[in-house]
């Protein structure tokens, strides 16, 4: 042991005399400290529906499943700051509909999943393109409408997509059906894959909702609808606007879940139990991730008008996602505080270079305009606004 201490001295001392000197250090007595592998947590017990047991109440957590998530969820969230920053200074225009608060599902439901499996949600979509293997650079220059950007500057907030992630859709509701159809083409294809279909709480009492329960029920497709409650539906509230706000038992004769979305590792486990399920024949289930978002319903909305701020900063103090799994960590010595503080600049950077180059890269030119109509497609012309205006649509 005085031999290991010594040698660790004789490092600190060494590069305590190079310039970056602290950050070095840090480096060097994080490398020096013996964390744990992993670590067993209790989660909230899920409410169930039609369902004989729910998801497990306990879960191990590695120490690299744990930085990982902590990196992504900070990731998300800095990338939505500065997409608020970015639009308030008129760079991002439009509709613009932030995910910060959220990103334990996202997340959470990633981690439940295989990357061979689908995904398609609303138009809150930022985190869940992130999460689906896209950078934050093409997020945040599809946001400001430049030629980087996922969809090449055409699709903007709403309409952002990527492998097996299809978007992003700006019609409340309308992903649902089209998320089933996702489920049949998995099923008719005979693949082990399923598809997450997402939807908000102001969505929820949509009849197409229903009629795609029917049909998914019937023919037990390997769907999981999931109602993403962050408990205000534009300006409403959920008690104002649904004589049920039990959205989990809303499929009726289809078994549902209602997690807590705030938490992770909570959301991995539901996830990884209604995957189950589904892979297994079963048919489709619905769950409830119950979440709030910090901003307002939209860029155009201060959210302040319909709750209170003091309802905001309650749940930023006692529910925030990243804050909980940070606590865990430390609290169970999978990280230091000093290596999460190390992801945050990390992230920070990150996001700093990808606006640079969402202000900087060009706008698509305006004979783009017909291009990537299809994915695979020889070209052909499309008409303008007028019969005498051609484009030549590539794929």
């Amino acid at each position: 042991m005085r031999k290991m201490l010594a040698v660790v001295s004789r490092v600190l001392t060494a590069v305590s005399q190079k310039p970056g000197a602290a950050t070095e250090t840090g480096r060097v007595l994080l490398a020096t400290r013996n964390f744990a592998n992993d670590a067993s947590f209790d989660i909230k017990k899920c409410d169930i529906h039609r369902l004989e047991e729910g998801p497990p109440t306990t879960t191990i957590l590695t120490r690299e499943e744990g930085l990982k998530y902590y990196k992504i969820m900070q990731t998300v969230r800095r990338m939505e700051l500065k997409a608020d920053q970015l639009y308030k200074q008129k760079i991002i225009r439009g509709f613009c509909h932030l995910y910060d608060g959220q990103e334990a599902c996202c997340v959470g439901l990633e981690a439940g999943i295989n990357p061979s499996d689908h995904v398609i949600t609303a138009y809150r979509a930022h985190g869940f393109t992130y999460t689906r293997g896209l950078t934050v650079r093409e997020i945040l220059a599809e946001l400001t409408g430049r030629r980087g950007g996922c969809a090449k500057g055409k699709g903007g907030s709403m309409h952002m997509y990527a492998k097996n992630f299809y978007g992003g859709n700006g019609i409340v509701g309308a992903q649902v059906p089209l998320g089933a159809g996702i489920a049949l083409a998995c099923k008719y294809n005979g693949k082990d894959e399923i598809c997450l279909t997402l939807y908000g709480d102001g969505a929820a009492n949509q009849g197409q909702i229903f009629e795609t329960y029917n049909m998914a029920a019937l023919w037990k497709l390997p769907c999981i609808f999931i109602c993403e409650n962050n408990r205000y539906g534009m300006g409403t509230s959920v008690e104002r606007a649904a004589a049920s706000t039990d959205y989990y038992k809303r499929g009726d004769y289809i078994p549902g879940i209602r997690v807590d979305g705030m938490d992770v590792l909570c959301v991995r486990e539901a996830t990884k139990f209604a995957a189950a399920y589904c892979r297994s024949g079963k048919g489709p289930m619905v769950m409830e991730l119950q979440t709030y978002r910090y901003h307002g319903h939209s860029m155009s909305d201060p959210g302040v008008s319909y709750r209170t701020r003091e309802e905001i900063q309650e749940v930023r103090s006692k529910s925030d996602p990243i804050m909980l799994l940070k606590d865990r960590m430390v609290n169970n010595n999978l990280a230091s505080i000093e290596e999460l503080k190390e992801i945050d600049v990390e992230v920070r950077k990150e996001i700093e270079d990808a606006a640079q180059f969402a202000t900087a890269d060009p706008e698509p030119p305006l004979e783009e305009l017909g291009y990537h109509i299809y994915s695979r497609e020889p070209p052909f012309e499309v008409r303008g606004a007028n019969q005498w205006i051609k484009y030549k649509s590539i794929s």
